[in-house]
């Protein structure tokens, strides 16, 4: 085994300790972009939507990436590529003003999709997950490679409202949602046949992989062993001297900064829409 390890991953032999057989992830092909999503329609709440008939100076607040749905479908002409359909679920939380410049809040939803191509490889074997579902469909899915998107909460780059007479493009065909969507919020959606509309435009950031299960083997230098040592309760009892001693001492943060330095935005701290 030592031999095996000099030749093909050019270790030292003398640091190897044995090797390990272990089942990952290949990661077969991947992609980044950099999306931004122009008037993109926002479906109110029933109430939200009453608001905002007649308001007046409504702007966004903030946009907040509450799912995906992500479906993998082999391409026709090119069977080592696949299709992958990525359909996001923004949460929008907009201020108005209504009557007497009372402020009022705003909440709806927008949904993006786009498609985007990757290499997948090809692969004979089916794989079963006791976390998979038994569909009719599940035999033919067993051989896809499995798609993951990383996604940032969106920026909000505009919005504005426009009358429904004048709004066509996205808005002109009725969006299917899914039950466990509209149960993320509190009231009914309204989805058309309203006399205004609010728009948004919204940057977003995302990585897709398609990725397949790979057996490899890797040398083991030595086993990880925790050093934390486990508690029986979340409010296990600790000095808080010995706590302190161990925290590193923030010369940073005692450092003057230029004129020229750009605080930090408070989103960034707080999260999106207060959380």
């Amino acid at each position: 085994m030592a031999e095996q390890c000099q030749d093909t991953l050019r270790c030292n032999p003398s640091d190897l300790r044995q090797a390990m057989s272990v089942h990952t992830r290949k990661i077969t092909d991947s992609c980044r972009d950099k999306d931004c999503i122009e008037d993109l329609p926002v479906y109110l709440t029933a109430g939200s939507q009453r608001i905002l008939e007649g308001s007046a100076g409504t702007r966004v607040r903030c946009a907040e990436l509450i799912s995906t749905y992500i479906d993998v479908q082999p391409v026709a002409f090119d069977r080592n590529h696949y299709c992958i359909d990525i359909t996001f679920y923004y949460r929008i939380l907009a201020d108005t003003i209504i009557g007497a410049n009372r402020p009022a809040t705003l909440c709806g939803l927008s949904v993006f999709t786009k498609r985007v191509v990757l290499c997948g490889e090809e692969s004979c074997a089916h794989i079963y997950r006791s976390d998979d579902r038994c569909t009719p469909d599940a035999r033919n899915r067993s051989s896809r490679p499995t798609a993951v998107v990383e996604a940032l909460d969106p920026m909000v780059l505009s919005c504005r409202v426009r009358e429904a007479c004048d709004c066509g493009g996205r808005d002109s065909c009725p969006v299917q949602l899914p039950d466990w969507i509209r149960a993320a919020f509190d009231e009914d959606l309204s989805m058309q046949g309203d006399r205004r509309r609010l728009f948004v435009t919204l940057g977003q950031f995302s990585i897709v992989r398609l990725e397949r299960d790979a057996q490899l083997i890797v040398p083991v230098m030595d086993y990880s062993i925790p050093t934390k040592e486990c508690c029986d309760s979340p409010g296990c009892a600790e000095d808080p001297c010995e706590l302190f001693s161990r925290i590193p001492f923030p010369a940073a943060q005692f450092t003057p900064k230029g004129c020229d330095c750009k605080p930090q935005p408070r989103c960034a701290q707080e999260g999106c829409c207060g959380k």
